[in-house]
Protein backbone atom coordinates (compact mmCIF):
# COMPACT_ATOMS: atom_id res chain seq x y z
CA UNK A 1 0.00 0.00 0.00
CA UNK A 2 2.86 2.42 0.78
CA UNK A 3 4.27 1.88 -2.72
CA UNK A 4 0.95 2.86 -4.33
CA UNK A 5 0.75 6.01 -2.22
CA UNK A 6 4.31 7.04 -3.16
CA UNK A 7 3.67 6.36 -6.87
CA UNK A 8 0.41 8.33 -6.65
CA UNK A 9 2.19 11.29 -5.05
CA UNK A 10 4.94 11.19 -7.69
CA UNK A 11 2.32 11.11 -10.45
CA UNK A 12 0.32 14.00 -8.99
CA UNK A 13 3.50 16.06 -8.46
CA UNK A 14 4.66 15.29 -12.01
CA UNK A 15 7.99 13.93 -10.75
CA UNK A 16 10.01 11.89 -13.21
CA UNK A 17 10.39 8.26 -12.14
CA UNK A 18 12.64 7.17 -15.02
CA UNK A 19 16.09 8.66 -15.31
CA UNK A 20 17.69 9.81 -18.53
CA UNK A 21 19.72 7.13 -20.32
CA UNK A 22 23.37 7.89 -21.11
CA UNK A 23 24.05 7.56 -24.85
CA UNK A 24 27.09 7.20 -27.08
CA UNK A 25 26.07 7.64 -30.72
CA UNK A 26 28.12 7.47 -33.89
CA UNK A 27 27.52 9.94 -36.74
CA UNK A 28 24.70 7.94 -38.38
CA UNK A 29 23.10 6.61 -35.19
CA UNK A 30 19.90 7.93 -33.66
CA UNK A 31 16.30 8.33 -34.82
CA UNK A 32 16.66 8.84 -38.57
CA UNK A 33 13.74 10.61 -40.19
CA UNK A 34 12.83 12.02 -43.62
CA UNK A 35 11.06 15.35 -44.05
CA UNK A 36 7.68 14.99 -45.79
CA UNK A 37 7.93 17.14 -48.93
CA UNK A 38 5.46 19.85 -49.80
CA UNK A 39 3.75 19.57 -53.21
CA UNK A 40 6.31 20.39 -55.90
CA UNK A 41 9.33 19.50 -53.75
CA UNK A 42 11.49 16.75 -55.19
CA UNK A 43 13.69 15.93 -52.21
CA UNK A 44 12.93 14.58 -48.77
CA UNK A 45 16.12 15.35 -46.83
CA UNK A 46 16.91 13.27 -43.78
CA UNK A 47 17.80 14.30 -40.28
CA UNK A 48 18.72 12.42 -37.13
CA UNK A 49 17.29 13.17 -33.70
CA UNK A 50 19.91 12.07 -31.20
CA UNK A 51 19.04 13.44 -27.74
CA UNK A 52 15.62 14.65 -26.58
CA UNK A 53 12.85 13.40 -24.26
CA UNK A 54 12.33 10.33 -26.51
CA UNK A 55 15.99 9.55 -27.26
CA UNK A 56 17.94 9.44 -24.02
CA UNK A 57 15.12 10.94 -21.96
CA UNK A 58 16.46 14.50 -21.63
CA UNK A 59 13.93 17.00 -20.33
CA UNK A 60 16.44 19.84 -20.72
CA UNK A 61 17.71 19.82 -24.31
CA UNK A 62 17.32 18.49 -27.82
CA UNK A 63 20.14 17.67 -30.25
CA UNK A 64 20.21 16.37 -33.78
CA UNK A 65 22.02 16.48 -37.10
CA UNK A 66 21.03 17.22 -40.67
CA UNK A 67 22.77 17.14 -44.05
CA UNK A 68 22.01 19.62 -46.83
CA UNK A 69 22.84 19.46 -50.55
CA UNK A 70 24.58 22.42 -52.20
CA UNK A 71 22.02 25.15 -52.81
CA UNK A 72 19.60 23.95 -50.09
CA UNK A 73 18.26 26.45 -47.59
CA UNK A 74 16.74 26.65 -44.14
CA UNK A 75 14.02 29.25 -44.56
CA UNK A 76 13.76 32.28 -42.27
CA UNK A 77 12.21 31.35 -38.94
CA UNK A 78 12.48 31.93 -35.21
CA UNK A 79 12.00 29.88 -32.07
CA UNK A 80 9.86 31.67 -29.45
CA UNK A 81 10.64 29.27 -26.60
CA UNK A 82 14.27 28.10 -26.92
CA UNK A 83 17.78 29.24 -27.73
CA UNK A 84 19.51 27.26 -30.49
CA UNK A 85 23.12 26.57 -31.38
CA UNK A 86 24.06 25.33 -34.84
CA UNK A 87 27.51 23.87 -35.45
CA UNK A 88 28.56 23.73 -39.10
CA UNK A 89 30.49 20.45 -39.28
CA UNK A 90 31.20 20.56 -43.03
CA UNK A 91 30.32 22.70 -46.02
CA UNK A 92 29.73 26.42 -46.33
CA UNK A 93 26.71 28.64 -45.79
CA UNK A 94 25.49 32.19 -45.88
CA UNK A 95 23.75 32.87 -42.57
CA UNK A 96 21.19 35.58 -41.89
CA UNK A 97 21.01 35.98 -38.09
CA UNK A 98 18.78 38.86 -37.05
CA UNK A 99 20.23 41.78 -39.05
CA UNK A 100 23.67 40.20 -39.54
CA UNK A 101 24.64 38.38 -42.76
CA UNK A 102 27.81 36.34 -42.80
CA UNK A 103 29.43 33.50 -44.76
CA UNK A 104 30.49 30.63 -42.49
CA UNK A 105 32.81 27.67 -42.94
CA UNK A 106 33.40 24.28 -41.26
CA UNK A 107 33.76 24.67 -37.51
CA UNK A 108 31.53 27.75 -37.32
CA UNK A 109 29.18 28.13 -34.35
CA UNK A 110 25.94 30.09 -34.72
CA UNK A 111 24.18 31.03 -31.47
CA UNK A 112 20.53 31.93 -32.03
CA UNK A 113 18.94 33.55 -28.96
CA UNK A 114 15.27 32.95 -28.30
CA UNK A 115 12.97 34.71 -30.82
CA UNK A 116 15.83 35.76 -33.17
CA UNK A 117 15.25 35.21 -36.90
CA UNK A 118 17.64 32.83 -38.66
CA UNK A 119 18.08 31.42 -42.15
CA UNK A 120 20.81 29.46 -43.93
CA UNK A 121 21.67 29.10 -47.60
CA UNK A 122 24.22 26.35 -48.21
CA UNK A 123 26.70 27.72 -50.74
CA UNK A 124 29.50 25.18 -51.01
CA UNK A 125 30.12 22.65 -53.78
CA UNK A 126 29.74 19.74 -51.36
CA UNK A 127 27.05 18.74 -48.89
CA UNK A 128 26.87 20.64 -45.61
CA UNK A 129 26.43 18.84 -42.31
CA UNK A 130 25.09 20.62 -39.23
CA UNK A 131 24.50 19.75 -35.60
CA UNK A 132 21.66 21.63 -33.90
CA UNK A 133 21.15 21.97 -30.16
CA UNK A 134 18.09 23.47 -28.46
CA UNK A 135 18.18 24.79 -24.88
CA UNK A 136 14.86 23.07 -24.20
CA UNK A 137 12.92 20.35 -25.98
CA UNK A 138 9.93 21.13 -28.15
CA UNK A 139 10.96 21.80 -31.75
CA UNK A 140 11.76 18.10 -32.21
CA UNK A 141 8.01 17.37 -31.82
CA UNK A 142 7.36 19.63 -34.83
CA UNK A 143 10.15 17.85 -36.72
CA UNK A 144 8.51 14.47 -36.01
CA UNK A 145 5.09 15.77 -37.07
CA UNK A 146 6.47 16.92 -40.46
CA UNK A 147 8.47 13.75 -41.15
CA UNK A 148 8.44 9.96 -41.23
CA UNK A 149 10.95 7.43 -39.96
CA UNK A 150 13.46 6.46 -42.61
CA UNK A 151 12.04 3.52 -44.57
CA UNK A 152 8.38 4.42 -43.96
CA UNK A 153 6.13 5.51 -46.82
CA UNK A 154 6.70 9.23 -47.30
CA UNK A 155 3.49 10.95 -48.40
CA UNK A 156 3.87 14.65 -49.27
CA UNK A 157 2.27 17.18 -46.94
CA UNK A 158 -0.63 19.15 -48.31
CA UNK A 159 -0.53 22.93 -47.87
CA UNK A 160 -3.45 22.60 -45.43
CA UNK A 161 -1.53 20.01 -43.35
CA UNK A 162 1.58 22.18 -43.32
CA UNK A 163 -0.41 25.28 -42.30
CA UNK A 164 -2.17 23.30 -39.56
CA UNK A 165 1.16 22.03 -38.16
CA UNK A 166 2.62 25.56 -38.30
CA UNK A 167 -0.35 26.80 -36.27
CA UNK A 168 -0.21 23.90 -33.79
CA UNK A 169 3.53 24.34 -33.16
CA UNK A 170 3.64 28.18 -33.27
CA UNK A 171 4.95 28.14 -29.68
CA UNK A 172 8.03 26.25 -30.99
CA UNK A 173 8.69 27.76 -34.44
CA UNK A 174 7.38 30.62 -36.56
CA UNK A 175 8.37 30.82 -40.23
CA UNK A 176 8.62 34.25 -41.88
CA UNK A 177 6.36 33.16 -44.75
CA UNK A 178 3.74 31.72 -42.38
CA UNK A 179 0.36 33.32 -41.76
CA UNK A 180 1.00 32.67 -38.04
CA UNK A 181 2.02 35.72 -36.02
CA UNK A 182 2.31 36.09 -32.27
Amino acid sequence: MKTLIVLGVLFVCNVRINRPTPLILEKNEGETRMWRPLPGDTLAPRFILKVDPVNGGSDHMALGTETFAPGDSIETHRHPSADEIILLQSGMARVHLGRVVRDVHPGAVVFIPINTSISFHFTGRDSSHITFIFSSPGFERYMRAESVREGEKNVPLTKAESDSLDKHFAHQVIYANSAIHD
